[in-house]
């Protein structure tokens, strides 16, 4: 993966699963079925860096450490972990707010190679039940998990409660990490 000790060092600083981190870089410069993203300018010269942090809402998107992998990651991990606090917790409301600004924005659309098309949240979902998958890929009750908790997730049109996302992928409350030391080096490798 990609960056992967720059998306594992900001979300541990922000009591993140790394693999959730590692999920949003997917989605904003990877593409469908990536474990990982660019350090790329997107979105028509807005977008800054892996997690293409847009220079017309964040001062920071405007500075060269903008293009820094780590300051990039950091910069949003905090932001991913602010919404957590400011919306209960709830993952679908903070992402969409990380993408949209509006917790109850459907965001960016992304078809994937299956067909489907996803709302920014439920996308980043899906490449975080792939990255477990492929984390745990040797464990095969764990990669089975994976599959039933992305059905589920799939079928769902309310929003997961905390309590039900945070529980399904052994988390706390507001959806932080519970143990420091996850598996997220396994999927790991440096760029």
């Amino acid at each position: 993966m990609s960056y992967a000790p720059q998306i594992e060092a900001a979300a541990r600083r922000h009591n993140l699963d790394p693999r959730l981190l590692a999920a949003v870089a997917a989605q904003e410069t990877g593409g469908p079925g990536t474990n990982s993203g660019r350090n790329v300018i997107g979105d028509g010269g807005h977008g800054r860096g892996l997690f293409q942090i847009d220079d017309r809402f964040h001062v920071f998107a405007r500075t060269a450490a903008a293009m820094d992998p780590a300051a990039n990651a950091d910069y949003a991990a905090g932001m991913i972990s602010d919404n957590l606090k400011r919306y209960g917790g709830n993952m679908r409301a903070a992402l969409s707010a990380y993408n949209a600004g509006d917790p109850n924005a459907t965001g960016t659309k992304t078809e994937w190679g299956d067909g489907k098309v996803l709302g920014y949240a439920d996308s980043v979902m899906r490449h975080y039940e792939q990255i477990c998958g492929d984390a745990r890929a040797d464990q095969p009750e764990a990669s089975s998990n994976a599959n039933a908790m992305l059905n589920a997730l799939m079928s769902m049109t309310q929003p997961l409660s905390t309590a039900t996302w945070a529980q399904q992928r052994g988390l706390d409350s507001t959806g932080h990490a519970r143990d420091k030391a996850s598996d997220f080096s396994i999927i790991g490798g440096d760029d």
